[in-house]
């Protein structure tokens, strides 16, 4: 199945799957994948080891606003790397969870963050996932899909996660900081978290990966016409 050298732009919530959606439907038709919420979890990681925050939501921002300057943070092999240091499983911990909505609602930072999208983005055919991505920084994306899922579901696949990585979270501890994220991101006064008008919504409470697949399929056929030579 060819599709066009679109941007899909998927939003929603955490813990809806969007990063996993994302790269499946970036596998299956050839795109390359952006997670947008790694880059503001480095950017949290990064104010976190330099001291730059205290409690959940303190924030030096005299500090932080210009070292945003020089800070480096790239993709590399699929992985978010800050510098040459490689920290994809550090920026997935509760303790960035904890005080990553509160970075990601500072207007420097996501203007540095959107910056760096944009950069990626240049040439097309990507798959991009976040919280304002059809919104604010792709407005204009020709595909674009919001994910909803129920708040327990969201918080058992959130706890399931964690506990694969050797962590011992706390279950109602993990419901309660998704929902306060789901709270102050979509009432932040930059860039909120909403459903663009023209947004595809999937959720996702019920579904499989496989199921997903063919969501999307169904709705790229539609949107452009395309006959799937497996179907033919």
């Amino acid at each position: 199945m060819r599709v066009p050298d679109i941007i899909i732009a998927i939003d929603g919530y955490s813990s809806t799957g969007k990063s996993t959606f994302a790269k499946l439907i970036a596998g299956e038709f050839g795109f390359l994948y952006l997670d947008s919420g790694a880059l503001y979890r480095a950017v949290t990681l990064f104010a976190l080891d330099e001291g730059m925050i205290e409690g959940t939501d303190s924030i030096d921002l005299e500090r932080l606003i210009p070292a945003l300057d020089g800070l480096q943070i790239d993709f590399r092999d699929g992985k978010t790397c800050i510098g040459d240091r490689v920290v994809e499983d550090e920026i997935r911990t509760l303790r960035v969870s904890s005080s990553v909505s509160p970075i990601a609602a500072v207007p420097e930072v996501r203007a540095f963050v959107d910056r760096l999208l944009r950069a990626f983005g240049q040439k097309g055919r990507i798959v991009m996932d976040g919280r304002d991505i059809g919104t604010t920084v792709f407005p204009d994306a020709q595909v674009k899909i919001f994910m909803v899922a129920d708040d327990n579901v969201r918080a058992q696949r959130r706890y399931d996660e964690m506990v694969s990585k050797g962590e011992t979270p706390d279950f109602q501890e993990v419901l309660a900081n998704l929902k306060e994220r789901d709270r102050i991101d979509s009432t932040r006064e930059t860039s909120p978290l909403r459903q663009a008008p023209d947004a595809f919504v999937m959720d996702n409470s019920d579904m499989n990966l496989h199921e997903e697949t063919v969501w999307m399929r169904g709705l790229l056929q539609g949107r452009f016409g395309i006959l799937d030579p497996r179907e033919a």
